[in-house]
């Protein structure tokens, strides 16, 4: 099983980025996927999940309005569109592979940095 996210980097306050997150190894229109995220001396926090078939999504109150999942299984590919990022924002994001939707999670990916800061 492989799971790498890629698209981080540092942007300004305000700014947007694009992750996404490449799965293999295991039949990935059959899992959920979610994204995570882990700030300095912080606890790893869910930000948002996505269904196998792309149908149902949830996120973090915090991101909600400014973040989006999606997913497309022809690709093996999850992403996590961030707009209108604060420097609250900056940690490791990771991506991940749940059982179920809203279920356990079982693959992690190594992260990606994203730094928000002028």
């Amino acid at each position: 099983v492989q799971i790498v996210e890629s698209g981080g980097g540092l942007v300004q306050p305000g700014g947007s980025l694009k992750l996404s997150c490449a799965a293999s190894g295991f039949v990935f229109s059959n899992y959920a996927m979610s994204w995570y995220r882990q700030a300095p001396e912080k606890e790893r926090e869910f930000i948002a999940e996505i269904s196998s078939g792309g149908g149902n999504t949830c996120y973090l109150d915090s991101v909600k309005g400014r973040f989006t999942i999606s997913r497309d299984n022809t690709k093996n590919t999850v992403y996590l569109e961030m707009n209108s990022l604060k420097p609250e924002d900056t940690a490791v994001y990771f991506c991940a592979a749940d059982r179920t939707y809203r279920g356990q999670t079982i693959y992690w990916g190594q992260g990606t940095q994203v730094t928000v800061s002028s």
